[in-house]
């Protein structure tokens, strides 16, 4: 694995683990919504993790068909561009339902480089 797919792996690893971080205290989308701090400081999160993700290289993305990689740069598309149309029920579905598991795919291929 090339450094730039390491260093860009680590940054989807580091902003994910602020989302889950800062939206742990929350019971639902309209109560994390309505904490301006956290949900924003979340978002800039979402566009820090679609950046590290339009920067890997074809082989990471190819040989990692499991994870949503479109789908992820479309979320950073949105947040940057359509900040005001996010809707804030299916970030909280997409924090709850895929961060872990795009943290755990994350982890196994840095794991898969080093081993």
């Amino acid at each position: 694995m090339s450094e730039k797919d390491e260093a860009n792996l680590l940054a989807i690893l580091d902003a994910a683990g602020k989302i889950l971080r800062f939206s742990q205290e929350f019971h639902g989308a309209d109560e994390f919504y309505k904490d301006e701090k956290s949900f924003d400081a979340t978002m800039m999160n979402f566009v820090v993790v679609g950046e590290s993700v339009a920067k890997l290289s074809e082989k990471i993305m190819e040989s990692n068909p499991q994870i949503p990689w479109p789908k992820i740069k479309g979320l950073r598309n949105i947040v940057a561009h359509d900040y005001f149309g996010i809707d804030a029920e299916e970030v909280w579905q997409i924090i709850q339902h895929h961060i872990p598991a795009l943290i755990s795919d994350v982890e196994e291929i840095l794991s898969k480089s080093s081993g």
